[in-house]
């Protein structure tokens, strides 16, 4: 009897906390979505991002103008990647893997998760990996400064 109230529980547990993911995710694309549909409908009615059709800009004013909308368009294509993993993470939560490492497999923290909704490693083996990567680009560099004097 106290196995299966113990299950029942770890059920309910399991069931709550992908409940809790689902609803985090949902909001957090909608909210997305929202940003990126308003900011291309700014684009659609002002014209060339913020610069009206009739008017006239000198060369610095242009140059702005282009920087802004440089800006504008990266601000939407990382919105527009995020949503591309959260639309990942949701569709690993309806198969069952999310919220568990990719790398040790064990339980990424709900603080961790909502913070970072579309997170595929815990904290540790995040800050591994990232050692691992500037170890790597280090050594790269090493590499590269070493042939430097190898070519004079």
């Amino acid at each position: 009897m106290k196995n299966t109230a113990k299950k029942v529980g770890t059920e309910n547990q399991t069931q709550s906390r992908y409940s809790d993911l689902k609803l985090m995710l949902e909001d957090r694309r909608r909210e997305i979505q929202a940003e990126v549909q308003g900011k291309m409908r700014d684009v659609r009615a002002e014209g060339t991002w913020g610069v009206k059709s009739n008017e006239v800009l000198d060369a610095v004013e242009s140059s702005e103008a282009d920087i802004q909308g440089d800006l504008e368009l990266a601000l939407i294509q990382m919105k527009s990647e995020t949503l591309n993993k959260i639309n990942d993470a949701l569709t690993r939560l309806e198969q069952g893997d999310y919220g568990n490492c990719f790398d040790c497999g064990e339980e990424i923290a709900g603080k961790r998760l909502r913070a970072l909704p579309f997170a595929v490693r815990c904290k540790d083996c995040e800050e591994a990996r990232e050692m691992a990567e500037q170890r790597e680009r280090q050594n790269v560099a090493r590499r590269g400064a070493s042939s430097l004097f190898l070519d004079v």
